[in-house]
C-alpha cells in the first residue's frame, strides 16, 4: 500500500515529550517543534495491527520472549548489515539509553575513564558522569563538510584509568556513516589499551539512500578483536517511529563480556520487555523493510530541500549533509550570534524549537540540531520562518 508521510497529524492530548517539554527548553509552547528524535509520520500499520491483534485477546499477563524474537532480529541484522549474528550473543534490553548506564555501571568503576566524541548525543555524557565516572573528551573534526575521528587526540587521551569507549555508529547528530578503515583504526587503538568499545547503533537501519556506496558497518563486524571487545546497541525504535515501546536489543559476542552483563541485567531486574515492544518489534522485522524504505526516501527528499532552500535563501547557516538518519546538523557562526543569542533567535525571533548545540558537547557551539522526519509542508513552514526572521535582523 502506498504511504502517505505528507500526512498532518495532531500530536496533541497524547503526551508527547516535544510538545509537553516546550515551555521547559524553550520558554514557551508558541514554537514549531522539531527537535525531539521521533517522527512525525504515523507509526506503520503493521506496527499498529500487531498491538491491536494481541489486544484481542482479554488478559494482559506475564509474558515471556515469543520463540522467535531474536531469530526475527539475527536474520534482519544479516540482510542489512551482512552480519550473521548468533541469538546467543543477543538480549533484550528496554531503551539503548538505559543500556549505555547498565555498560558504564557493569564494567567500569567509578573514578574510571570513559571516553566519548562529542559533539555527541547529549546522554553518552550523563550516563558517564551521572555514575560517578571521569568522563574524557575525544571531540571530533569537521572535515569537507563531514565528522571525522582524531585519532592522534584519542591517543593522548589515554590512561591507565581509561576503561571504555562510547561510540555513536551512526553518528548523532552528524549524520555520518563511519567508514571501515576509521573503524578498524577505532579497534586497533582500544583492542591494544583494553579499552571496551560500547556501540550505540539505533540508526544503523536508516542509511539514506543519496549515496549507494554508503553502508553501515556494524563495528563487531570489524574484526575478532572488535567482536570480542564489544557491546552493541540495536533497535528498531527509531526506524519504525515507536520509541515509546522501549525496545532494544544488546549483542556481545564475547561470552565471558555477555554473561557478566546479562547477570547484571538479571540482578537489576531489568531484562525483560512487554507484550506490545514484542509483537510490535517481530512485525518490524517480518514486514517493515519496503516502509523502511520509503519512510527513507522521503526523509531524503526532505534533507535535499533543506540543504537547497539554505544554500540559497540563507548561505550563513552551512548544513551538515547526513548520511543516515532524519537529523540534520546546522553551522550558524556565520550568523555572528553568541550561542545564548542564538538559542533565543531561532525560539522569539523565528519560532523554531530546535536542539541548541552546547548540549551536545564540545564542537556543539553556534550549531542547531534540526529533525526533518516530519510532512515536506512542516518544513517549508520553518525555512519560511527562518529567513523571514533573518530578514528583519
Amino acid at each position: 500500500m502506498p504511504h502517505n508521510f505528507d500526512e498532518i497529524i495532531n500530536r496533541e492530548n497524547t503526551d508527547a515529550i516535544k510538545l509537553e517539554k516546550c515551555k521547559l527548553l524553550f520558554g514557551t509552547e508558541n514554537v514549531l517543534p522539531l527537535w525531539v528524535a521521533d517522527m512525525d509520520f504515523r507509526t506503520p500499520d503493521f506496527v499498529l495491527n500487531a498491538i491491536q491483534k494481541r489486544l484481542e485477546h482479554p488478559v494482559l499477563g506475564y509474558t515471556t520472549t515469543p520463540a522467535d524474537f531474536f531469530e526475527l532480529f539475527a536474520a534482519w541484522t544479516q540482510k542489512l548489515h551482512d552480519w550473521q549474528i548468533k541469538t546467543e550473543w543477543t538480549g533484550f534490553i528496554p531503551g539503548i539509553v538505559p543500556g549505555l548506564a547498565f555498560t558504564v555501571q557493569c564494567f567500569t568503576k567509578p573514578g574510571e575513564e570513559v571516553i566519548v566524541q562529542p559533539p555527541v548525543y547529549h546522554p553518552f555524557m550523563n550516563v558517564v558522569n551521572n555514575n560517578g565516572r571521569s568522563l574524557i573528551y575525544n571531540p571530533l573534526q569537521e572535515v569537507k563538510g563531514k565528522f571525522e575521528m582524531d585519532f592522534d587526540d584519542l591517543r593522548s587521551k589515554i590512561t591507565d584509568k581509561t576503561k571504555m569507549l562510547i561510540l555513536c555508529n551512526p553518528h548523532n547528530p552528524g549524520g555520518k556513516v563511519w567508514t571501515l578503515e576509521t573503524l578498524q583504526k577505532l579497534d586497533e587503538i582500544c583492542a591494544k589499551h583494553k579499552i571496551l568499545v560500547v556501540s550505540d547503533e539505533i540508526h544503523a537501519d536508516m542509511v539514506l539512500p543519496g549515496d549507494p556506496r554508503i553502508k553501515h558497518i556494524p563495528f563487531a563486524k570489524v574484526s575478532q578483536t572488535a567482536a570480542d571487545n564489544s557491546v552493541t546497541f540495536m533497535a528498531p525504535s527509531k526506524t519504525f517511529n515507536m520509541p515509546g515501546l522501549k525496545t532494544s536489543f544488546y549483542v556481545i559476542p564475547n561470552s565471558k563480556l555477555y554473561q557478566q552483563f546479562t547477570s547484571y541485567l538479571e540482578a537489576s531486574e531489568v531484562k525483560s520487555g512487554n507484550i506490545f515492544a514484542y509483537a510490535a518489534t517481530a512485525a518490524c522485522y517480518a514486514e517493515g523493510d519496503h516502509w523502511r524504505k520509503a519512510m527513507l526516501r522521503y526523509v531524503q527528499e526532505n534533507v535535499d530541500y533543506v540543504i537547497d532552500f539554505l544554500n540559497k535563501h540563507i548561505p550563513q547557516i552551512r548544513p551538515m549533509r547526513p548520511e543516515a538518519s532524519f537529523l540534520m546538523w546546522l553551522d550558524c557562526k556565520a550568523l555572528g550570534m553568541e550561542p545564548d543569542k542564538l538559542h533565543h533567535f531561532f525560539v522569539r525571533k523565528a519560532g523554531l524549537g530546535l536542539n541548541q548545540g552546547t548540549i551536545f558537547g564540545p564542537g556543539g557551539e553556534y550549531h542547531m540540531r534540526l529533525n526533518v522526519a516530519c510532512p515536506k509542508v512542516i518544513l517549508e513552514q520553518a525555512m519560511t520562518q527562518l529567513k523571514n526572521a533573518l530578514s528583519v535582523q
